[in-house]
């Protein structure tokens, strides 16, 4: 059981309700919690907006063309990621897998692929796509993957150390697991503070840095390496300065996320990470 945290800083969920929530930070695990945690049956109201993007194909608006322009980038970087890491093509499973565009771009490589997505209308727009998702990932009890992978999903479970036990028994013996998350360490999430995008409460749950990833996966995982996501601080800090300003589109913002990724050649500490596990062997 984790000791009790201190305060770290207050901040507002911007996109939905508005409230204001306190992130609270463990020392020993080096992690940050949302505080009031929202009950799980009340969770799904604070999806509820049209702005919220990975639920979304919109392509309509400044923030939603950037992200749909990044993301088809992103997704063949991440198609050749899982390859390189599995040493070749086999079975994948995305956990939170939204609107299907990643297990797509898979699919059409070579790879068998399943995923999960408990949001109706993001699993709705997957299946358009030809690909069918899986609301619950209990529902994969007693199957192993050659690849797992979670893009920008851990920080949303309710039930952390449940999930990751979840994760270990799905993962074959040296099988990849893949793990996307934002970074709270990062110069971006310092210089805005409480109206850090990437904080996104209570829709984040938990906030990682390195040190409290690695930790929480050591037991059954050894941490391969770790890969940066470039395009995050530019589009955390474009949302970022409208939370803070007002303002849709900002100079400003592109020039703290080249801040941020030019300090982060030296301090290794970027906006968004991607870390890569190797299942380790199973005892006889």
């Amino acid at each position: 059981m984790q000791k009790a945290g201190r305060k770290y800083l207050s901040t507002k969920d911007h996109l939905v309700s508005g409230e204001t929530f306190n992130l609270v930070y463990h020392e020993e695990s080096d992690l940050l919690k949302t505080s009031p945690s929202p009950k799980i049956e009340e969770l799904s109201k604070y999806y509820e907006s049209q702005d919220y993007i990975s639920h979304t194909d919109k392509k309509s608006g400044l923030f939603s063309s950037l992200y749909q322009l990044v993301k088809k980038w992103s997704l063949q970087k991440k198609a050749k990621l899982i390859f390189h890491q599995n040493n070749g093509k086999g079975s994948l499973l995305d956990v939170g897998a939204g609107t299907g565009d990643f297990l797509k771009v898979a699919k059409e490589k070579g790879w068998q692929v399943q995923g999960t997505e408990p949001n109706e209308n993001a699993a709705k727009l997957a299946l358009e796509k030809g690909i069918q998702l899986n609301p619950s990932l209990n529902n994969f009890k007693g199957n192993e993957f050659d690849v797992v992978t979670l893009w920008h999903v851990l920080e949303h479970v309710p039930n952390l150390e449940e999930t990751i036990s979840e994760l270990s028994s799905l993962v074959k013996p040296n099988g990849t697991l893949i793990i996307a998350v934002p970074n709270f360490k990062s110069f971006d999430a310092k210089h805005y503070g409480k109206f850090w995008a990437a904080y996104d409460v209570p829709r984040h749950l938990w906030h990682f840095s390195k040190k409290s990833i690695e930790q929480l996966f050591s037991e059954n995982f050894q941490l391969q390496n770790i890969e940066p996501m470039i395009f995050d601080s530019f589009y955390v800090s474009l949302l970022s300065e409208k939370y803070k300003t007002g303002n849709k589109f900002s100079l400003k913002a592109f020039w703290i996320g080249f801040l941020s990724n030019l300090k982060a050649n030296s301090t290794k500490e970027y906006s968004s990470h991607i870390y890569c596990f190797k299942r380790r062997n199973k005892a006889i």
